[in-house]
């Protein structure tokens, strides 16, 4: 028996598959992301569709969704937090990184997911990209009057600050 794409170290056949042939439900937000993943990885991609919110499917573009997952090599997922989305929950925030390789090369994708409670089971409801961290240069700045940091010997004002 192979293990579960999920990355649960569980095997498929008790892991994702039963939620995949639609025996089970996932019962909080981060499984149901693990088998999304994981359907994207065996190519159950009617299961990506059916795990997406109501409101969200007539957008959904299935042929895409089945070429990509046909047309990558799936390389590992990490889930990096998650906000909720538990037994008791309605609502549930999962962030994830999914490593893959494509024609492109490697690549990941990176997503803040939003999941919704909709009659006992857990949808996908949307994700968006997380906003980058902004970096903040630890060097103090030069002042006009201070010693180029080119090494010239002359101030900032007269070389490289002009």
């Amino acid at each position: 028996m192979s293990e579960c794409p999920c990355g649960s170290g569980q095997t498929y056949v008790n892991c994702c598959e039963p939620y995949h042939k639609g025996e089970q439900f996932p019962d909080t937000a981060e499984g149901l992301m693990r088998s999304r993943y994981c359907a994207y990885v065996v190519g159950e991609i009617d299961y990506i569709h059916n795990s997406l919110h109501p409101e969200h499917r007539a957008d959904h573009d299935l042929d895409a969704a089945r070429t990509w997952s046909k047309n990558s090599e799936w390389l590992g997922l990490e889930i990096v937090t998650t906000e909720q989305g538990g037994v008791d929950d309605t609502h549930g925030v999962v962030e994830f990184k999914a490593k893959y390789r494509d024609r492109g090369g490697l690549r990941q994708a990176h997503e803040v997911s939003q999941f919704e409670r909709v009659g006992g089971r857990w949808m996908y409801v949307d994700g968006e990209m997380p906003k980058p961290e902004t970096v903040r240069h630890q060097q103090n700045k030069v002042g006009r009057n201070d010693p180029c940091p080119c090494g010239s010997g002359k101030k900032y004002k007269k070389c490289c600050g002009k």
